[in-house]
């Protein structure tokens, strides 16, 4: 299958922001121009959530537009509406299949075999990266906010999650499809972490899981990144113990503020070098991982559309 649609997958542990990246991802290839689609597929509704939308339906509905002209599109897909579709598509089952759903046939089937349950997932976002002009509404990219590294591998290798469900048919067709477009060199499978042991060590596992499976890995991104807020000299003075409260005081009562707060104020230098440290020692076992590193800061703020638009200009070069 040629595929000359982008496909960038983005994953990272529960509470790295991944939803966030992929939002930021999809603004950042909208400001080059291109038509993208953002999905997702946990039904968490975690993107109308940040671009501050209503809910989002199972359908492709515009959310933004980007600095350079582009759009971003947004899509939940659910395995339900996935299925009833797949049913009229396939099998032409289109009131039947809606019957079926109200006996709670679908759920019941998507629950006793996930295998199934992930084909219908990413063979929507299959549908939607092989579209070209004049076959529908095409994109230049495809974004899915996916699941979590620790379910990444097996829900993108559907092959071996439907080989004892289906040997052949419509549904091992569509596997083998989504499995080569999964693989192709247009396919990138991102990775989001911050700077702490557990969510390093769970990218590291994923990186390798990914490469086992022969999925193409990305960029592994490092989210909320702490700046450092000292000088060089105060770090130096801390690290060697030498700034001391009385000489704090002194620097306090010169800018007319109470010298009482000098014990607090060393205590948050150390403990801030202490994070500086942490984050240094987990990004210097990333740079071992062999995959590009893309650093976001930690944003004061919060994120809202502002916020996505500056970070989708520090992934720019990484879109």
């Amino acid at each position: 299958m040629a595929l000359s649609t982008q496909l960038h997958v983005v994953t990272g542990k529960g509470g790295t922001g991944k939803t966030t990246v992929a939002a930021a991802l999809a603004m950042s290839l909208a400001g080059k121009g291109k038509r993208v689609l953002l999905c997702e597929v946990e039904g968490r509704q975690g993107i109308a959530q940040l671009f501050d939308v209503p809910p989002l339906p199972y359908e492709e509905r515009k959310i933004a537009v980007g600095l350079g002209g582009g759009e971003v599109y947004a899509l939940a897909i659910d395995p339900e509406s996935a299925l009833l579709e797949y049913l009229a598509m396939y099998y032409r089952l289109g009131r039947a299949g809606k019957a079926l759903d109200k006996f709670g046939i679908i759920d019941f089937a998507t629950t006793i075999a996930p295998g199934v349950r992930d084909v219908l997932l990413t063979g929507k976002v299959y549908e939607a990266a092989r579209r070209r002009n004049g076959d529908g509404f095409a994109y230049d990219a495809v974004i899915m906010d996916a699941p979590p590294t620790g379910r990444i591998t097996r829900f993108l290798n559907v092959n071996s999650e439907v080989a004892g469900l289906a040997k052949v048919g419509p549904i091992r067709r569509q596997a083998d499809s989504i499995m080569e477009m999964m693989r192709s060199r247009e396919t990138h499978v991102h990775l989001v972490t911050v700077l702490e042991e557990m969510p390093v060590q769970e990218t590291i596992d994923g990186i390798a899981e990914l490469q086992s499976e022969r999925l193409p890995v990305g960029q592994v991104i490092l989210n909320l990144v702490r700046p450092p807020l000292l000088s060089a000299g105060t770090r130096e003075a801390l690290e060697a113990g030498t700034l001391t409260a009385s000489k704090v005081k002194q620097s306090l009562a010169k800018a007319s503020i109470e010298s009482a707060a000098a014990p607090a104020l060393i205590a948050g230098g150390e403990a801030h070098l202490e994070r500086q440290r942490l984050q240094d020692g987990q990004r210097e076992i990333l740079e071992g991982c062999g995959q590009p590193l893309v650093e976001l800061p930690a944003l004061s703020e919060g994120i809202d559309l502002g916020a996505l638009f500056e970070l989708a200009e520090r992934l720019r070069d990484a879109a």
